[in-house]
C-alpha cells in the first residue's frame, strides 16, 4: 500500500494534533459525549498491557480513571488516503501519587467521516 508522508497539509496535521491532544485532557477524558464524538463506533485499541479495548469499554474506563497530566511531542502525520490518516508521536505521562511517570510511543488511525475526523485505532508502547 502506497502512503504519503504529508508535510504539505499543515492544517490537517494541526487539526489532528489538536484532536489527539484533546484526548489527553482531563475534561475530555471524563466527558462521555465528547469521547463518543471523537472515537468511532468500530474503534479498538491495543493497550500496553496487551488488552484489546473497544469504544464503550474505553469510555467507561476513562470515567473512573485516576487522571495524570500528559504531553505530546514529535507528532507526525501520514495520510494513507484522502480520508484516512496515521498519526504517530511520543507521549509523556507525568507522575501522580497513584502512577509513576511514563514515556511511550503512540500511533492512531483517524478516519474522516462526513465533516469530522474520528479515531479508529490506537496503540501505545511504553518506553523503558
Amino acid at each position: 500500500m502506497e502512503h504519503i508522508h504529508d508535510q504539505s497539509d499543515p492544517a490537517t496535521q494541526q487539526h489532528l494534533q489538536q484532536l489527539e491532544t484533546s484526548l489527553h485532557l482531563q475534561d475530555v477524558r471524563a466527558d462521555a459525549t465528547r469521547l463518543d464524538a471523537l472515537i468511532a463506533d468500530d474503534f479498538y485499541e491495543f493497550g500496553v498491557s496487551g488488552t484489546v479495548w473497544t469504544k464503550h469499554v474505553v469510555i467507561d474506563a476513562l470515567r473512573d480513571e485516576s487522571y495524570s497530566r500528559r504531553e505530546i511531542s514529535d507528532f507526525k502525520l501520514t495520510l494513507l488516503a484522502a480520508d484516512v490518516a496515521l498519526v504517530t508521536y511520543r507521549g509523556h505521562r507525568f507522575a501522580t501519587e497513584h502512577r509513576p511517570a511514563a514515556d511511550s510511543l503512540r500511533s492512531s488511525v483517524w478516519k474522516l467521516r462526513g465533516a469530522h475526523w474520528q479515531m479508529l485505532f490506537h496503540q501505545g508502547t511504553v518506553l523503558p
